[in-house]
């Protein structure tokens, strides 16, 4: 069992539009969601220069690497949500999360250049800004047992960690995620990032779920339906001789679409899990630092206590710096047993990177700011539904807004070619974004923390001039 489907009528239906086209699509670029709006080679006329520049980059970086969009960008300079290029070109990012707090903020960007000038070392030396780092994400969480951190470079080095945490305290390997699930790009964490695409093998200690997909339940109680599915992957890996070690969730399951309610949806799987002897690792790579407008983590607006928290690099605002918090039931014998040490990942730069997030967030007031710029961002574009049948479905919650793109509201089968062509428009037109999900329907909106309102606007209308300009070439 890779995908628990039998209770979901309407998501049934979905999934096999979905699996049909999948058979359809035999190039790794139509199959791997980091390839959805990618610019493939002959496909695309592009400028003499761009030409160039891309050819010298293939010669020298090798063929694994892919560029967005069909007209790749150049980019020189980033000054915060807007990115740059050589000609002075400015483009709205609403994409990027990476720079939580926009381009080069000036509060990040000063803290580093202090820090770098007085010392830069790892964590085999005492020095305070690790401690003061590791106290002030702790106070974000007093309502769990979370009691350590760990540093690491990136997210997905930090979820590799937690399910090595995970086996050792569980004595377990199975581990369960949603079905377009991104973690990581490890050898161990890209066995359980379906997202990745079907060149990328799941692990057979892997079951994956439906994600709670409320515009596809067709009225179902989905916090139900998620824990049965959720059972039912636990009693499939013991059935294999595989027993449990976590279930690791996206708190906000933005690679699955953007799926933020109900609120308290998690609870009942979370609870299945732990019954069955595993972890609960909840990855806030995304969801983290204040993006759902309501609470420091997503987790937390579910009403669930993870055993593990990872988080990525928003955590530095592009600084290599990310890492997790844990029980101290949760990392014990890991702790006594393993030896661990990253060279980079805890030097003081990256903590004076992060510290500086932290403050900013706090002083700048970004967690209600995030709220209401993502509220008017929803709104508008939930305005644009009474213009463009297209829009199914908007949802969302803080800096975080998934539009669900369908060929037909009646069936909400999803439009992949559409949104592909609405997201380049958009490119075209100074907006930079991408899409996400099974369908590779939906548009995900994921701009810095920073965004204004005068910008949430900019979005709004380029988004409804992306509509109608693709509608009205459908029809010509």
């Amino acid at each position: 069992m890779r995908c628990a489907i039998d209770y979901w009528p309407k998501f049934a239906t979905y999934a096999k539009y979905i699996m049909d086209k999948e058979k359809e699509n035999t190039m790794t670029s139509t199959t791997d969601l980091n390839m959805v709006n990618a610019y493939i080679p002959g496909r695309a006329n592009v400028a003499p220069a761009t030409a160039a520049l891309i050819e010298r980059r293939d010669a020298l970086l090798g063929p694994a690497y892919r560029l967005m969009y069909e007209h790749p960008l150049h980019i020189v300079r980033g000054e915060g949500a807007w990115l740059i290029d050589p000609e002075g070109h400015r483009y709205l990012d609403i994409y990027n999360n990476v720079a939580s707090l926009g381009h080069c903020h000036p509060a990040v960007t000063e803290a580093i250049c202090r820090q770098v000038k007085t010392l830069a070392t790892n964590t085999r030396y005492l020095h305070d800004t690790i401690l003061e780092l590791a106290e002030r994400l702790l106070s974000t969480v007093p309502e769990t047992e979370l009691a350590h951190l760990m540093l690491t470079c990136t997210g997905s080095e930090a979820n590799d960690v937690a399910y090595r945490i995970a086996q050792v305290r569980t004595g377990g390997t199975g581990v369960i995620v949603t079905e377009t699930a991104y973690h990581g790009f490890t050898d161990a964490v890209s066995k359980f990032s379906p997202s990745l695409g079907v060149t990328v093998d799941l692990g057979a200690h892997v079951r994956l779920v439906p994600a709670p997909r409320l515009y596809h339940a067709d009225g179902a109680d989905i916090s139900e339906r998620f824990t049965r599915d959720v059972e039912a992957a636990i009693a499939d890996l013991k059935r294999h001789g595989i027993k449990p070690a976590a279930l690791i969730v996206d708190s906000v399951f933005t690679s699955d679409g953007i799926l933020p309610e109900p609120t308290g949806l998690l609870r009942g799987a979370v609870d299945a899990i732990k019954r069955a002897g595993g972890l609960f690792i909840a990855d806030e790579v995304q969801p983290g630092f204040g993006r759902t407008g309501e609470h420091m983590w997503g987790f937390q607006r579910h009403g669930v206590v993870p055993d593990i928290v990872t988080m990525g690099k928003p955590m530095g605002n592009g600084q290599p710096v990310a890492g997790l918090l844990a029980t101290a039931d949760a990392l014990a014998e890991f702790g006594k047993n393993s030896r661990y040490f990253n060279t980079f990942a805890g030097n003081a730069v990256s903590c004076a990177a992060a510290l500086a997030v932290l403050d900013t967030i706090e002083q700048e007031g970004l967690v209600q700011h995030a709220a209401t710029v993502g509220k008017i961002l929803r709104d508008g574009i939930s305005e644009l539904a009474n213009r463009h049948e297209a829009i199914g479905d908007v949802r969302g919650v803080g800096m975080f807004v998934g539009v669900e793109l369908v060929a037909d509201r009646a069936s909400r089968v999803p439009d992949r070619e559409l949104t592909t062509r609405v997201v380049n428009r958009m490119r075209d037109n100074g907006v930079l974004l991408s899409a996400c999900a099974m369908g590779h329907n939906v548009l995900k909106i994921r701009p810095p923390l920073v965004l204004t309102a005068e910008q949430a606007g900019i979005v709004i209308e380029t988004l409804d001039e992306a509509l109608s300009a693709v509608r009205s070439e459908k029809r010509g």
